[in-house]
């Protein structure tokens, strides 16, 4: 969250920051190639790449031809990690802070990502009709519950028969309790992934699991 002197803060799901402009530029390491990212007040993550995203991150375990969406994609870390990683599939970020959308597409630009696409809107409004292998989101649990179910609710409608769900987040964010949401309402097969600086990433599957002999 980023603050605007002598008013009220911001919020990272607001759709127009009113927190003044404060770019600079930060890097992190991805499969053996240095990342570089414009980041600004105003939206989610502006003092740097936070542990739960992190974790997100080195979660993904995309496949090359994976159709990858960004649920709520900030600057666009995840997003972009994840098109690099999937070279022949396709990767949408979206968010419905504007601050957000054109720091993603710079930072699309500037590591040379061509199979990627960023676009502004709610939730899977920008995505009406389209189906996903991955959908990754760390979400704006701040903005409240009500909000974070509903995209927890309308997340299979977008994944393809196989496809994953993976939601990032700690304890005091209620994670536990969406874990057991999405194994109650819709998920066949939910799973930690991974734990880390009180953050753990679920994966949630609209089909269980194989298990091969």
């Amino acid at each position: 969250m980023a603050s605007n002197e002598g008013s009220a803060p911001d919020h990272y799901f607001t759709e127009r920051p009113r927190s003044p402009s404060s770019r600079r530029q930060l890097r992190f390491l991805f499969q053996g190639s240095v990342l570089v990212f414009e980041v600004d007040r105003g939206v989610f993550g502006s003092s740097g790449l936070d542990p739960g995203t992190a974790l997100l991150i080195e979660s993904l375990a995309v496949r090359p031809t994976d159709r990858v969406l960004d649920l709520g994609c900030g600057w666009g870390p995840v997003g972009i990690a994840a098109a690099k990683a999937a070279p022949l599939g396709r990767t949408t970020l979206t968010d419905v802070n504007r601050r957000a959308i054109g720091l993603a597409r710079r930072n699309v630009l500037r590591n040379g990502v061509t199979n990627a696409e960023v676009l502004p809107g709610s939730l899977f409004a920008p995505v009406p009709d389209q189906k996903f292998d991955v959908i990754a989101t760390n979400p704006p649990f701040h903005a409240g519950r009500e909000l974070v179910l509903r995209m927890l609710a309308e997340a299979p409608d977008h994944l393809s028969d196989d496809g994953r769900l993976l939601v990032v987040g700690k304890g005091s964010q209620g994670i536990l309790f969406y874990q057991r949401w999405l194994a109650e309402h819709w998920a066949k097969s939910v799973e930690v992934l991974a734990r880390g600086s009180g953050y753990r990433v679920v994966e949630a599957r609209r089909r269980p699991v194989s298990v091969q002999a």
